[in-house]
């Protein structure tokens, strides 16, 4: 099923993966890697029921999104850490 004939559920309607979407919205924003696992798992389900699931799917942003600024925060972190002590990396 192509991108474009995934269709939007009607308005107060479940469909698979719909829950699973918004707590791995929610997860996403506090265990990144987490979230990011169950929203992909929720998006799976409801692309083969041929819905759209747009908190999935932003769950899948926001969590690799915030993945790699925790990353990049941590290298930062430890050259700042190594910078203060004197540790040279050479």
């Amino acid at each position: 099923m192509s991108q474009s004939a995934l269709r939007t559920p009607p308005t107060g309607t479940d469909y698979p993966g719909k829950m699973l979407g918004i707590v791995g919205l929610i997860v996403a924003i506090l265990a990144n890697l987490v979230g990011f696992v169950i929203s992909v798992i929720a998006y799976s389900q409801s692309k083969k029921a041929g819905y759209k699931n747009i908190p999935a799917m932003i769950g899948m942003i926001v969590g690799v999104i915030l993945f790699i600024v925790s990353i990049v925060a941590t290298i930062i972190s430890i050259a700042a850490g190594m910078a203060v002590s004197g540790i040279s990396g050479y």
